[in-house]
């Protein structure tokens, strides 16, 4: 198997991740608890090689969403990429080598849904949803534009494009917990040095105000900043520099959710002990049976 030695168990912003059972009770806390992990891996079989599999393994999750996958899913035959316990999808893009999401689930889903209806997007392997019967959860990698006026276009295109699928995902009768890389830091908060990124992409405007509008009239809720309203809360570092070393870093990875489920969110945790990309795995805990 890829990979090396198991890490321990993540700790939460309130204490150790203790008396998890997988979508269980706990006689301790008395909830039913929901784990559900997001990673942008940067490449799986790198994070993989990172150990990423072996921490995944001991937390117990009962969702875990990957983005930028990096890989066709006939490049995925080690068996770590099937983890023993979950049903795992993976949504890969046309062009070898690039985005792809995934998601593993302890539960078998009654539905898994492909893309969100633009082909643009869809082809490059940016959205997969599995639906748990009154819980869907999806593993969303939306566009950067940092790379030029191109990309950040079609991340305009793609912004557009989404809002009315997440209008649409609320009249289902279901709530949704939506994980991933969304590639912009909705306020100052969220990145160290905003003074100087405010014409960069990802902390631009018009992008915030995009944000805005999912947490306001879209209707939907940043799960992580109900728990935790601490500066300083990053979930990307760029490998230049030493951005990682002085915690010169973004918020860019989120759990999105719907109303329904604002006021049954326990704690989350960034894991940063060990990293398995240029990314650190968000964690949150939700009260559901």
């Amino acid at each position: 198997m890829i990979g090396r030695r198991a890490h321990p168990l993540a700790m939460s912003a309130q204490g150790p991740a203790v008396c998890h059972t997988n979508a269980g009770f706990c006689p301790l806390t008395g909830e039913n608890v929901f784990r559900v992990i997001s990673l942008n891996a940067n490449g799986i079989r790198a994070a993989a090689r990172k150990g990423f599999f072996e921490w995944m393994d001991q937390q117990s999750a009962d969702v875990v969403c990957i983005q930028e996958t990096k890989a066709q899913v006939h490049q995925l035959t080690d068996p770590c990429f099937s983890p023993a316990g979950y049903h795992c999808f993976y949504e890969d893009a046309a062009r070898k080598g690039y985005s792809g999401v995934a998601i593993y689930s302890r539960q078998e889903p009654t539905e898994v849904i492909r893309g969100f209806g633009e082909q643009e997007f869809d082809d490059e392997g940016r959205y997969l949803e599995v639906r748990l019967g009154e819980m869907s959860v999806v593993s969303a990698y939306l566009p950067s534009g940092s790379s030029g006026e191109e990309r950040q276009a079609a991340k305009y295109r793609f912004l557009d494009a989404f809002t009315p699928h997440l209008e649409k995902l609320q009249e289902r009768d279901s709530e949704y917990i939506l994980c991933g890389d969304w590639n912009i830091a909705h306020k100052e908060i969220d990145l160290k040095n905003w003074k100087a990124n405010q014409k960069n992409s990802g902390f631009l405007p018009e992008e915030r105000q995009w944000m805005d509008k999912v947490f306001g009239p879209v209707n939907y809720v940043d799960a992580f900043r109900e728990v935790n309203a601490e500066p300083e809360q990053y979930t990307w570092w760029s490998n230049r520099g030493r951005a990682w070393d002085n915690n010169v870093g973004w918020r860019l990875d989120y759990q999105v959710v719907t109303p329904g489920l604002k006021g049954k969110i326990l704690r989350a945790d960034i894991f940063k002990a060990e990293r398995f990309s240029d990314h650190a795995p968000l964690t949150m805990d939700y009260e559901w049976n």
